[in-house]
């Protein structure tokens, strides 16, 4: 699995210029998500969030500008819709219609997110039969010239 990591320029309360590092990634089987924030001119250096669940949107906003989205296609004919509901259910809390939505949207065009969201899905709906693969970013930075993983 694909882990990214982002860094965004932000005002520290202190009136200095802060650096926010954001990442997504998966741990034990689920996505998680971290921002840290740590300003040189105060000295301050904060965790503001580790944990799993999905990101909120400024951090997969730093994510996508930075690395680029990724996109999750069907890479062969699927029998029945019903194992990619199931997925698509179970990790976004979907409801039925909205799932249907999501299925119809991977079956065109393909499902646009982060590497490690769509990496997630992917492994997920393999291991219910869905054939899937990834069209990936060109690369860090690529999008913006924005700060890549380090």
């Amino acid at each position: 699995m694909t882990g990214q990591t982002a860094r965004t320029a932000s005002l520290c309360a202190c009136g200095g210029m802060a650096v926010r590092r954001v990442n997504q990634f998966v741990l034990q089987d689920e996505l998680w998500w971290d921002s840290e924030f740590s300003c040189g001119s105060c000295d301050t250096h904060l965790c503001e969030h580790a944990g799993p669940g999905p990101a909120p949107d400024h951090v997969r906003e730093a994510l996508l500008a930075a690395h680029g989205p990724a996109r999750l296609r069907l890479a062969g004919a699927v029998p029945s819709p019903v194992p990619a509901l199931k997925v698509l259910r179970e990790v976004t809390a979907a409801s039925l219609s909205r799932a249907r939505d999501l299925v119809g949207e991977l079956s065109r065009d393909g499902l646009v997110g982060t590497l490690p969201e769509m990496e997630f899905l992917m492994v997920r709906l393999r291991a219910r039969g869905v054939p899937v693969d990834i069209d990936r970013p060109p690369g860090p930075g690529a999008a913006s010239g924005a700060a890549g993983p380090s």
